[in-house]
């Protein structure tokens, strides 16, 4: 019995840093496979991470001599893993007889089914098999981590995939298996220290563990915040007048009010009192919508402005129209007598679980089908407002995690719009939606007058607001508030004024107010624009979507980065009309059928541009010497930190030319250095587990002429590194000199 354990001990003896190497290189194999998030299937996910947690395990129990079996093992557990969790159907029953032919043929139909997994599984169980065994060594430890967080940051900055806990999971492993590999080179030299720390166990690992595995956890539930200084690549592409997008993940993710002084992240706003600013974008995702029509996806209305922001004159709640909704139940229109209007089914599915004021979906929506399942019970709070067109969801309750509901969809007949005024037959709705601050610059109203004096309808002074929006203003996430002279203090003011750029708020409320302005009733919009719909597989390569998906049905994937603002002006029997002014967006309204949209009827060739103030030139724009500045700095840096490494006689020179006094011992220590560098150099390699009596007792072998030469360096620095006396002026000077013939012998 004794014997047999001894045996078995021999087998695992010396081995365990390489085998418990093989455990880390496959946690961080699987940190990097969340680069394919999106472009793989689950099972190909599940298949992955299985397999590699499995030939990480049979390499750490079986003993790395039985490498023929272990590698049976590894193979077998793939096979086995790939045929149980990939998609397949048993799709025609084994055959009656014992023919080979008719059994070759059903296993043959059978085995397609696991391409493409199979391969999925033996690619995988051959990295980590040929990653395991290698990366044993303190370097090939360094380059597995530095690659593994190199291509998760690189992923995480120019996609949308969230990847910094994927990094934090690789760093920790790192970290671990660089405490591991220093306690193996304390076994290789120094055994007997080794066993007399393992008398405590506790005490030698828990310490490690414990401050790694603190430091991870706050450095992972640390708040995302905007970075204090900006790198180069992001200065040298605003310079340019570019944007770089900027991922906050699922940190940050409400859109406060900003200040001038700092950012916000993009995201469906919750105070809408005092907007401006600017925000990064954050493309983490936040509902999907599986839907018969592409459409924005509307949230709420706002209608009193405040020359800061918006609010709700009345609450929706409390309005004298809201109704509880009841499951299948039409809502009421009274408003779209005349508008034709479509039909659009969608279902969201919430990915987040943030809680939200109102449900979202195209406008107006016209009945709810079911929230959180078609068997699941109605929520009993959930109520329509019929003025703000809002869908307000339940108080009291969770955020429905997936509901299904229908819209009406007016149909934009612009013909027909032309022949419509707009305005409310009741002079309390039309002093609502045209009410205005009083503080309000008169010129605003002025230019409102001057751009729309064309108009003849005003359907057509509505879509000449929007078009000169469009045209004459740039966006910019992150507007230059610098331009602004503090003269005014209205929001809408400073837009078209001072600023003369700026996101969907600004456009959207300066539409809006200059609506208001001409008496057409105008409200703000909130919500999101459509998302991203992935592209079929089966389209033709080089057809456009519209042609291969013209009502833009799917299923769309809405990111923060998508929330949106528009506004919507009241015509009599049409209803709520929206209107896009936001440059470089597109609003996907649905068309009678072969019809284009109509360009507003005014006699273009006599209309002239209303007088405005020039925009500021932001003289930034041109200067690029600090960016050139930047640049040189670090490749100086650069140039100077590679010149110390290469020549290590500048040490030297840079300490005496500081004016401090170093001592023999230490400039002894200094020249050791760099000797033993350019001893690297010339093929005198000192390995990883050797000390410098050892290596150079080897050189010694080779180097046989310089055998006393280099005792007489090992001594002298030995005795300036460890000993307790301090070298003279004519010791160190010796030693110098030594060096230098050293150096001159070698060549």
């Amino acid at each position: 019995m004794k014997k047999g354990m001894r045996r078995i001990a021999a087998l695992y003896e010396g081995t365990w840093y390489e085998r418990l190497s093989a455990l880390f290189v496959g946690a961080i194999i699987c940190a990097c496979l969340s680069v394919f998030e999106g472009y793989w299937w689950p099972e190909s996910f599940a298949i992955s991470y299985y397999t590699i947690a499995a030939v990480a395990i049979i390499h750490f129990i079986v003993p790395l001599s039985m490498w023929l079996l272990r590698s049976f093992l590894q193979l077998t557990a793939t096979i086995i893993i790939v045929f149980r969790l990939a998609r397949k159907e048993w799709v025609v029953l084994p055959p009656a007889s014992s023919e080979p032919g008719e059994w070759l043929w059903w296993l043959q139909q059978h085995l397609a089914q696991l391409h493409p997994f199979i391969w999925f599984g033996l690619a995988l169980m051959a990295l980590q098999m040929l990653i395991g065994s290698w990366s044993i060594t303190r370097p090939r430890l360094f380059g597995i981590v530095g690659a593994g967080v190199l291509l998760l940051t690189v992923a995480d900055s120019f996609t949308p995939i969230w990847l910094w806990d994927n990094v934090a999971v690789v760093v920790f492993s790192g970290l671990i298996w660089l405490v591991v590999n220093h306690l193996a080179h304390l076994q290789r030299r120094h055994p007997s220290s080794w066993k007399e720390l393992l008398e405590y166990p506790v005490g030698l690992f828990s310490p490690a563990v414990i401050v790694l595995s603190l430091l991870m956890l706050i450095g992972v539930n640390m708040p995302s915040l905007p970075p204090l200084l900006q790198d180069p690549y992001t200065l040298w592409k605003n310079a340019r007048g570019e944007e770089v997008s900027i991922f906050l993940g699922e940190k940050a993710i409400i859109r406060e009010a900003s200040s001038a002084n700092g950012n916000a992240s993009s995201g469906y706003s919750r105070d809408d009192g005092a907007l401006g600013g600017g925000f990064d974008y954050d493309y983490s995702p936040m509902m999907t919508v599986t839907t018969t029509r592409r459409s924005y996806w509307r949230g709420e209305s706002k209608d009193l402005y405040t020359g800061a922001g918006w609010s709700d004159s009345v609450s929706p709640r409390k309005a004298g129209d809201a109704i509880n909704v009841g499951k299948n139940m039409d809502f009421p229109d009274n408003l779209r007598s005349l508008a034709e209007t479509v039909e659009v089914n969608q279902t969201v599915t919430m990915i987040r679980e943030d809680e939200y004021p109102v449900l979202f979906g195209a406008s107006a929506i016209s009945k709810v089908n079911w929230v959180n399942g078609e068997n699941e019970l109605f929520p009993f709070a959930m109520v329509w407002s019929p003025a703000q067109w809002e869908l307000l969801s339940p108080e009291g309750t969770r955020y429905p995690a997936v509901y299904s509901i229908s819209s009406q969809v007016t149909v934009l007949d612009e013909a027909a719009l032309r022949k419509s005024k707009a305005a409310f037959e009741e002079p309390l709705l039309q002093s609502m939606y045209t009410k205005l601050p009083e503080t309000l610059p008169s010129r605003v109203a002025q230019l409102a007058a001057d751009i729309t004096a064309e108009g003849t309808t005003a359907y057509d002074k509505a879509k000449l607001l929007e078009t000169y929006l469009r045209s004459n203003y740039a966006y910019n996430n992150k507007p230059d508030l610098t331009k602004l002279t503090g003269e005014s203090t209205d929001f809408v003011d400073q837009f078209l004024f001072e600023l003369w750029e700026g996101y969907c708020d600004y456009f959207s409320t300066a539409m809006a107010v200059m609506a208001r302005s001409l008496d057409m009733p105008a409200r703000w919009v909130k919500g999101f624009a459509p998302g991203a719909l992935p592209a079929d597989q089966m389209m033709v390569p080089g057809e456009m979507m519209e042609d291969f998906n013209p009502d833009g049905a799917g299923t769309y994937t809405v990111r923060n980065s998508d929330a949106h603002s528009w506004v919507e002006i009241y015509f009599e029997g049409y209803g709520w009309i929206p209107f896009e002014p936001t440059a470089g967006f597109s609003f996907p309204y649905s068309m009678p059928e072969g019809v284009e949209p109509i360009l507003p009827d005014i006699d273009t060739s006599e209309a002239q541009e209303p007088e405005v103030e020039p925009s500021p030139v932001n003289e930034s724009q041109g200067d690029y010497t600090w960016v050139w500045i930047s640049a040189a700095s670090i490749g100086v840096m650069g140039l100077g930190w590679i010149a110390i490494r290469r020549f290590g006689g500048l040490v030297l020179l840079y300490r005496k030319l500081s004016g401090r006094n170093y001592s023999g011992n230490e400039l002894i220590v200094a020249e050791t250095g760099k000797l033993l560098r350019f001893c690297k150099r010339r093929g005198l390699q000192r390995e990883e587990h050797e000390t410098l009596r050892e290596a150079v007792q080897r050189w010694s072998q080779s180097r046989k002429p310089l055998k006393e030469d280099f005792r007489y360096v090992l001594e002298s620095f030995e005795r300036a590194k460890y000993g307790a006396g301090n070298a003279t002026k004519d010791e160190t000077e010796r030693f110098v000199q030594k060096v230098n013939y050293l150096i001159g012998e070698i060549k």
